[in-house]
């Protein structure tokens, strides 16, 4: 299957809600549907912007200025976007992506307390008009995100965030998801993987097969 427009699909969720896992998910519904669907992540996805991913996940900059991170992201962005997105985009392939503006706001917005109209103004700079076409949230309640990622790795920058940061984070995804209901659909991440599996099979088979008959 091919469409004359390539769909943007992102993946968001805290840490520890199981993106990784379900992007795969996605991949594969996407290649029965006989697509060739482009994986990328953010921050990063492209050399230059995974140089910027380095300098903001590396703890030894802890003392990062808020404002610096937020330029770093967007920065990253810009660079992802003409780099790898955009071109796929524009020849008809489907891009997933493990996170992208949403998690600005976020993360940045809601959790480190930025102006959300700043961060509007270099989403609009940045990215024009694009934004994800479909969103899956993979919700789940902090402590346990953040069990999930202390027994299995040492923690980055981001995931030594004291509980109540990601709280405020978690908040505003249900906020984004509240006011976008089309876009965003809200996703259970505190159930065994395969009962999330099969939301993620559900919810994406559906809406490939909504643009198929249309």
């Amino acid at each position: 299957m091919r469409t004359s427009r390539g769909r943007f699909i992102t993946l968001e969720g805290i840490e520890g809600a199981g993106k990784s896992t379900q992007r795969d998910v996605v991949r594969e519904v996407l290649i029965q549907a006989g697509l060739d669907p482009l994986l990328t992540r953010e921050p990063g996805g492209s050399e230059i912007a995974e140089r910027m991913r380095a300098l903001l996940l590396d703890k030894s900059n802890q003392g990062m200025h808020a404002d610096a991170e937020l330029l770093l992201l967007f920065a990253a962005r810009a660079e992802h976007l003409h780099k790898r997105i955009l071109p796929a985009l524009e020849v008809g392939q489907w891009v997933l992506c493990d996170r992208f503006t949403d998690a600005t706001y976020a993360y940045q917005g809601a959790g480190r307390g930025l102006d959300r109209a700043r961060i509007a103004m270099l989403e609009t700079f940045v990215q024009g008009s694009l934004r994800p076409d479909l969103t899956l949230l993979f919700d789940l309640a902090p402590a346990a995100g953040l069990a999930r990622v202390h027994s299995r790795s040492d923690p980055d920058r981001f995931e030594s965030e004291a509980l109540v940061f990601f709280e405020r984070v978690r908040s505003d995804y249900l906020r984004i998801a509240h006011c976008e209901p089309e876009r965003v659909r809200q996703i259970d991440a505190g159930r065994d993987s395969m009962t999330v599996a099969a939301d993620v099979r559900r919810i994406v088979g559906d809406y490939v097969a909504a643009l198929g008959s249309s």
